[in-house]
């Protein structure tokens, strides 16, 4: 599954690992991040105000670091980077981030659309080291950790807080979830309990402990931001964000509830430096013990997959599909033969629920799948030309498919849409692939405004499929305040809100 964004918003988004692979922390760029659960608030005036909250007193943070700060671990790597000769100057002049590991998945991406320069460059291995944390979850010495922290390590160093140290196995790791389980070889280990993410409520104390730049065994403390984050780079997991002191060196180490339970690992911050800023991520323990125990059975995880694009329902596309409120997953493509095209989902369709739980944004839907076995059935409910209707899926397998959420665009401006179109000849329709639409030939107005662009392919108004100007006259002329434009550019496809008036 996955999402794409015309005009994507740009933040730092920072693995936390000092070190790892010859950086201070591998940082990608990434789009806006996408909603919390909706704050509570209470009425303060009035006759109805609610009464005040009695105060229980700060937890006790020293007695959960004593008692639990033994089971915390140090993990040091040290492995082999299969690096670029060139030096920095040269791959910035082809338009490389600087020191980006040909390995990387993003190296690719920044070649082809950033580089401008020709062949590839000489290559060289380089041995590289670093550092992350992990905590022991049985006495018998299974830890969990990032992923990230021994992606492509050789060895892998285990140091206990009383200074002994112990060379890790790597049971398995799944870059999905950026889970992974390590083993050592010795007993009666101390550990930490587990608890449980869901009961977390936002503005509850929360604790971290790890080795940020290597110092082991630190303390910090926060609460929690809030629940249900869906990252743009990482749509498998809903995140607990923090304000939490993280950085490099604190990935894979635990995140403690006030009554001294792990709920969370600490993984990722959104950063402009490299270091904390105020925001950071840490993984549901549920999800993790999931991934944990297919590893230990198996030595993987798997994830299943509907084979949809989803967008961002904002109040614009709202008022075009005449819904209720700005909630759901929308569809905005379908692979052909998919799960989802087998079970009869349509672009256009709106996922408002799966397996009975309710999607708010449009992450909340790649991530249920992703927890989902691949096989087993879901049961969808979907918005679709101002109807419920339900659909069964049999879910696929995600393998190496890269799943990716981000928010759709805002549609903004007034008065009339501002698109001069044609239809397709028949030529460009098998160039594109496509049976129908219309070629935006020029575009001004709330269309410009909300990113339409000449070249675009518009292929429906309000999920209704287009061949001629007369059709996009009728949907536009049926609608009050907005329309929701599906467009296609460069193969890919996504519905623009266009507010108008």
């Amino acid at each position: 599954m996955k999402t794409r964004n015309l005009t994507p918003a740009r933040l730092v988004l920072t693995l936390l690992t000092a070190g790892l692979l010859g950086g201070a922390g591998a940082t990608y760029m990434a789009g806006g991040p996408a909603r919390a659960e909706a704050p509570v608030s209470d009425t303060v005036t009035g006759s109805s105000a609610a009464p005040p909250i009695s105060l229980q007193g700060a937890p006790d943070f020293s007695r959960i670091t004593e008692r639990y700060g033994p089971a915390v671990v140090n993990i040091s790597v040290s492995g082999v980077r299969h690096a670029s000769a060139e030096g920095e100057e040269a791959a910035a002049a082809r338009g490389l981030p600087p020191g980006i590991d040909p390995n990387d998945p993003f190296f690719e991406f920044f070649r082809r659309f950033q580089g401008q320069g020709g062949g590839a460059p000489d290559q060289r291995d380089t041995p590289v080291r670093g550092q992350g944390s992990g905590f022991v979850v049985s006495a018998d010495g299974l830890i969990l950790t990032n992923a990230h922290v021994v992606r492509d390590a050789s060895e892998v160093i285990v140091k206990l807080t009383d200074r002994r140290e112990f060379k890790a196995k790597v049971l398995g790791s799944d870059p999905k979830t950026d889970v992974a389980v390590l083993k050592i070889d010795t007993r009666d280990l101390p550990t930490v309990p587990l608890g449980s993410a869901r009961d977390l409520k936002v503005g509850e104390w929360v604790l971290a402990i790890g080795s940020p730049f290597g110092f082991e065994n630190s303390v910090s403390a926060g609460v929690v931001s809030a629940k249900g984050r869906s990252l743009p780079d990482d749509s498998f997991v809903p995140f607990i964000q923090t304000d939490v002191a993280v950085n490099p060196g604190n990935s894979g180490g635990p995140l403690f509830n006030s009554r001294g339970e792990v709920v969370g690992i600490n993984s990722q911050i959104y950063s402009q430096s490299g270091g904390y800023q105020g925001l950071s991520f840490a993984i549901p323990i549920e999800l993790a013990s999931q991934v944990k125990d297919q590893i230990v059975a198996t030595g993987k995880a798997s994830h299943a997959r509907l084979g949809v694009s989803v967008q961002e329902v904002n109040q614009t596309l709202a008022d075009s599909f005449k819904l209720d409120k700005p909630e759901g997953a929308l569809v905005s493509s379908v692979e052909a033969g998919g799960p989802a095209d087998k079970a009869g989902l349509k672009p256009g369709d709106v996922i408002r629920q799966a397996n009975g739980q309710r999607i708010v944004a449009s992450g909340d839907l790649p991530a249920l799948i992703g927890q989902s076995a691949p096989g087993s059935q879901m049961t969808l409910e979907v918005w679709r030309q101002g109807q419920t209707e339900t659909l069964t899926a049999k879910l696929g397998d995600a393998s190496d498919k890269k799943a990716q959420v981000v928010q759709a665009p805002d549609g903004v401006g007034q008065g009339k849409l501002g698109l001069a179109l044609r239809p397709l000849q028949p030529q460009e329709k098998r160039g594109a692939g496509v049976s129908s639409g219309l070629v935006v030939e020029d575009v001004g107005g709330p269309a410009a405004l909300a990113g339409v662009q000449p070249g675009d392919l518009l292929m429906a108004v309000n999920g209704t499929p287009v061949q001629s100007v007369d059709q996009v006259r009728a949907a536009v002329a049926k609608s009050a305040k907005s329309v929701a434009l599906l467009i296609r550019r460069a193969g890919d496809t996504i519905f623009v809100p266009v507010r108008l008036g």
